[in-house]
């Protein structure tokens, strides 16, 4: 079979030999081309390498696969990124600009040249650009006047609010059709309702209001620009949200925070006459950028005010809860089935509460220096930690211990070392602005807990934190002060609450976390499978057939969410379906296939074989696999057909530079 996974083709034995051979051929070409390069080549020589592999090698020198074979062979002279965006992306973000060029190899010589000044192989280098930057994010140009008018400014208050903001109040809240494909189209029919226009320019704001609803994602980076001139520059932090509060004719928003707010130029004008608008195709723009956010991190981190109020913030909903707890009692942990958002909002709950101890405000609403108290840096330690338990985890990790070290003698000598859990009380105690300082312990249930814990079992009650105890490893005096709170998840298919150890379960209050269908709202999978209706379904009929400790197995929602979103395209679902939640529920049903056959249903489970019809999982079979999916609850069929074919999901348009008034 040939083409890609939406236009394959059967091939003769005879044709996938013969192209393999072919294959074969120039991976030798390659070879050649490479053992001839310089380990000191510039750009040029790359530039040469790509041209003569597309001559030599023209079947496979863009494709990731091949890449990766040369590189594994050659390690001194190519990258392992296997992919054109990130190598460029990577390069951006050390304020490099890329060579013109395109293709896999032309940036090579880049990556080479920076592991030879630093001494590291290529591998280490790649591992550190990607630990700092993470994955690649996107670049958006957003304007800040509604109109001419002197009120239609929205700067100010998107600076103040912490958001991004677009017109079009018309249109309502948009919240509904925020994921998806369907945004574009929804908002052109509600634009030709509202704001009758000509339909190029209807199509070019639809396009528009989709890129900033759907398209932009967390992480992406924004400039508030009012023409040329660019007022602000931050980062995406949070979904889309409608809010009528004032300025009311800009109520479509995103959570952004504002790291640099120096009045500017970019190097090279893109977008000046449209609301929303992806940046991208002048690298010189891309390094300014990063410049300005490099140099807005720097900030100082304010001082934390000795009058900032630490009560007068409540949290809502399941962080309210956690609050509460964690109030009463010091310590808490979130509980539930997997895929039901204990680490997020353990994660989260303890940055706001640390946040509003620290400067009264939750933690989106920081500046960049306070967000840096609040989580540390690599010089300090913030006042929100984190740590994962496992069976080898021990009193050592979490108390203190002692570590094998080298001296200055090159001797193997053990030095006593502060566990996570001391280093915080300590922090802690000597904090003369008594912030509160949180630990967050996820999969809490995995670890030997009664020995890693040891006397902390007692020092955690509240009524005990003034008591102290003498460890008995350093003899050193050691107490909880009351501003430490310990936040602990488990996943309660590991392990239920019932077996903790009873002496943990009095001093810590509990968080239950269930399966949650309203955060999927009406969402579908290419408009063939309700994701809500059929995650209820689908644990309906767990809870029937995996006996008592089913309601402790269930399929959490998040299973079905990225980036905070409903998972809408087919072929995304189809991938968590098969590698996700299907092997759950066959460890579940531990061979069982009758009854994995009742959960999933007999078209996709083939009982008397025993096996998984791994086929349906196929682009080609996505109507079987939809019937499959539906049979075993048909009142959960929507409206639109089982067996269309997936839509490609549109790239971000980018409008023509027309001259008019920002929407």
């Amino acid at each position: 079979m040939v083409g890609s996974p939406k236009n394959d083709k059967n091939i003769s034995e005879l044709d996938a030999i013969n192209i393999a051979r072919k294959h074969r051929d120039q991976l030798l070409l390659g070879v050649d081309l490479l053992e001839a390069l310089s380990v000191r080549a510039d750009d040029n020589a790359y530039i040469a390498l790509q041209a003569a592999l597309e001559k030599q090698a023209p079947d496979i020198c863009r494709l990731a696969w091949s890449h990766k074979y040369w590189s594994l062979l050659f390690p001194e002279k190519l990258d392992d990124y296997h992919n054109e965006r990130w190598q460029r992306y990577n390069l951006l973000r050390i304020l490099e600009i890329p060579p013109a060029h395109d293709g896999l190899y032309v940036c090579a010589g880049r990556f080479v040249q920076l592991a030879a000044k630093m001494g590291w192989p290529i591998n280490h280098l790649t591992s550190v650009l990607n630990e700092r930057n993470g994955q690649p994010v996107r670049y958006w140009r957003v304007g800040t006047r509604l109109g001419s008018g002197e009120g239609d400014f929205i700067w100010p208050a998107m600076l103040d609010g912490e958001y991004a903001a677009i017109g079009w109040p018309g249109l309502g809240d948009l919240s509904s059709i925020a994921t998806g494909d369907q945004v574009k189209e929804a908002a052109r029919a509600k634009l030709e309702k509202e704001y009758p226009k000509d339909p190029a320019r209807m199509s070019r704001e639809a396009g528009e209001i989709r890129n900033f609803i759907s398209s932009m994602q967390d992480g992406d980076v924004l400039l508030a620009a009012n023409g040329e001139r660019v007022l602000g520059v931050g980062r995406v932090t949070g979904p889309y949200r409608y809010e009528n509060t004032a300025p009311a004719d800009a109520p479509h928003r995103r959570p952004t925070m504002w790291s640099s707010t120096e009045e500017w130029k970019l190097p090279k004008s893109e977008g000046l006459r449209t609301t929303v608008f992806p940046i991208g195709k002048n690298p010189e723009n891309i390094v300014e950028i990063e410049r300005r956010l490099l140099e807005g991190d720097t900030t100082p981190a304010p001082k934390p005010s000795q009058n900032t109020p630490t009560h007068a913030l409540r949290l809502e909903g399941i962080p309210g809860r956690i609050q509460a707890i964690l109030e009463r009692k010091g310590q808490a942990i979130v509980y539930g089935p997997p895929g039901t958002g204990k680490t997020y909002w353990a994660r989260q709950t303890a940055l706001d509460l640390a946040a509003i101890g620290a400067f009264g405000r939750q933690f989106v609403q920081l500046a960049v220096g306070e967000r840096a108290v609040v989580k540390g840096t690599d010089q300090k330690e913030g006042l929100v930690r984190w740590c994962t338990f496992h069976p080898s985890y021990g009193y050592e990790d979490f108390i203190e211990g002692f570590r094998p070290q080298t001296d200055v003698a090159k001797q193997l000598v053990f030095v006593r070392w502060a566990g996570i859990l001391k280093k915080l009380c300590e922090d802690a105690r000597s904090d003369s602005a008594q912030r509160k300082y949180f630990l967050v312990v996820d999969e809490i249930n995995r670890g030997d807990i009664p020995r890693i814990f040891g006397e902390l079992l007692t020092l955690l009650e509240k009524d005990k934190r003034s008591l102290e105890v003498t460890l008995p490893l350093s003899g050193d005096r050691f107490a909880v002060p009351p501003n430490v709170h310990v936040l602990g998840t488990m996943n309660t298919a590991d392990r239920s609450i019932a077996l903790l150890d009873t002496a943990l379960r009095r001093r810590f209050g509990f968080v239950e976390l269930m399966p949650d269908i309203s955060v999927l709202g009406v969402a579908s999978a290419g408009g063939s499978i309700p994701l809500g209706l059929w995650l209820a379904a689908l644990n309906d009929r767990l809870r029937v057939h995996l006996g008592r400790d089913a309601r402790n197995l269930q399929i959490g929602h998040a299973y079905l969410l990225e980036n905070g979103h409903p998972v809408t395209d087919f072929t995304r679902f189809v991938q968590i379906l098969a590698e996700d939640i299907v092997p759950l529920l066959e460890e579940y049903c531990y061979e069982d296939y009758g009854a994995l056959a009742q959960i999933l249903g007999s078209g996709l489970v083939d009982e008397a074989g025993q096996r998984i019809r791994h086929e349906l999982f196929g682009p080609a079979r996505r109507g079987e696999l939809v019937q499959a999916l539906l049979e075993p609850a048909p009142d959960i069929v929507t409206a639109s057909s089982a067996t269309d074919a997936a839509e490609e999901p549109e790239e971000p348009e980018e409008s023509a530079d027309a001259e008019e008034p920002e929407a």
